[in-house]
């Protein structure tokens, strides 16, 4: 978690030097060489998180061949989007830090790693990597007269917009209450160009006391889009603070959403809703395969931090795809860590109670462990119900919360189908 950025300060005007110092004596101070990045780990989480969703597509489901083909050719795509953003973030990580963008980890304050300036806002390198590939992907799938070619087009504006807005927090430091806002304007291109449905099923035991079984909403339908845009982008932003939590989180709701859009591709007979979910295949697995590459660099002992930049570029790409592909009530279900986490910060975020600036357990530089605080957010509420632990455990305890989470709202359905809707 970075904690000071410095900048450059501000100096009189001079004469330049006559003879400037040696290129490799003035990077050095700002340019460490960066330790390798940790492919064990996104290899292990792509077997894991891949794995089934693969299963699922090509062996459970007896999906048509064309569709098989496209997402063949965009998961070769996203595979080579994943050694691109390998390739490029150390490369990007040392122009961030000739600009005095970096950090120290408080988390590790006390110790020589805690004194290590970190480069910030590496998510700039895979939202790009990210959009190039989804727009490439997009010219050998859709043709120019296709009815879902404008809602990806808008989607990829609103990835485009959050990413920008992202970047400028970063580097700008915008308050709280502006980061409010900056969902908002970036959903815009979204919502102007969605035409799909915008009513929405009455749940089964609840349609006899409403009398409807179909319920049209209009421009509040459009409002929930709305609200869902900006309740997942900021809800990744404040569920962080340990390394990995930001990345690993969003790569776990990506995979429990490829696996949902198989199953229901699989599952149903109905082709407009096969080709919403299809469509969110092709948005998501890019996602989830650069986001893999950052999570190689940003594990514990994290190489970069990954900036404002990634959370709100990831939960922008989440809500699209959740947004577009009709399964905005499972999204939620799958955000349900950050849903709690949220609720329990709800009192410091609207000054009920005094709120810190990092929200960040206590790290004893003695034993390496952390210890929570009375902050009413997940990573120090796993801590005082645990006990203390490192680092890296507690970010895996979290992850591990939110597959089960996401594993329990697949059971959710399936209990739940022909009975709740």
């Amino acid at each position: 978690m970075a904690t000071v950025r410095r900048r450059p300060a501000a100096t009189a005007t001079a004469d330049p030097p006559t003879r400037p110092p040696p290129a490799d004596a003035a990077a050095a101070p700002d340019e460490p060489v960066l330790r390798p990045p940790n492919l064990l780990v996104a290899a292990a989480a792509a077997v894991l998180f891949l794995a089934p969703f693969s299963y699922l597509a090509f062996v459970h489901y007896p999906l048509d061949a064309d569709l098989r083909g496209s997402i063949l050719k965009c998961g070769a795509m996203s595979l080579g989007g994943f050694f691109i953003v390998l390739k490029l973030i150390p490369v990007a990580a040392r122009y961030h830090l000739r600009r005095r963008m970096f950090g120290y980890d408080i988390n590790k304050k006390g110790l020589p790693t805690g004194e290590i300036k970190v480069p910030e806002a590496l998510g700039l390198v895979v939202g790009i990597v990210y959009l190039v590939t989804a727009i490439i992907f997009q010219q050998f799938h859709y043709a120019e007269d296709s009815i879902w070619l404008v809602e990806y087009n808008a989607a990829l504006a609103s990835v485009c917009f959050m990413i920008l807005l992202g970047f400028v927090d970063d580097v700008l430091d915008i308050p709280w209450r502006v980061k409010l806002a900056l969902p908002t304007i970036a959903s815009l291109p979204l919502l102007m160009a969605y035409a799909g449905g915008t009513s929405i099923i009455i749940p089964k035991p609840l349609s006899p006391y409403v009398g409807l079984r179909v319920l049209e909403l209009g421009f509040f339908y459009k409002l929930f889009m709305l609200l869902l845009a900006v309740f997942c982008t900021n809800s990744i932003n404040i569920h962080a603070g340990i390394n990995g939590l930001e990345v690993g989180q969003t790569v776990v709701i990506s995979a429990a959403v490829l696996i949902h859009n198989v199953m229901r591709i699989g599952s149903s007979t109905d082709i407009e809703t096969q080709q919403a979910h299809e469509f969110s295949i092709y948005l998501v697995l890019p996602f989830l395969t650069t986001s893999l590459a950052l999570l190689a660099f940003n594990w514990y002992p994290s190489i970069v931090f990954v900036g404002d930049t990634y959370t709100y570029f990831a939960g922008m790409a989440l809500a699209v795809v959740g947004i577009l592909g009709h399964f905005s009530e499972t999204l939620l279900l799958f955000f349900l860590p950050q849903v709690l986490n949220f609720l329990c910060s709800v009192p410091q975020l609207f000054h009920f109670v005094p709120c810190p600036r990092h929200r960040l357990p206590r790290f004893d530089p003695q034993t390496g462990l952390l210890t929570g605080t009375k902050d009413g957010n997940l990573v120090n509420i796993f801590l005082r119900l645990f006990g203390k632990c490192s680092e890296k455990a507690l970010c895996i305890r979290l992850l591990i919360f939110q597959a089960l989470c996401c594993a329990f709202c697949f059971w959710l359905r399936y209990m739940l189908t022909g009975w709740y809707k």
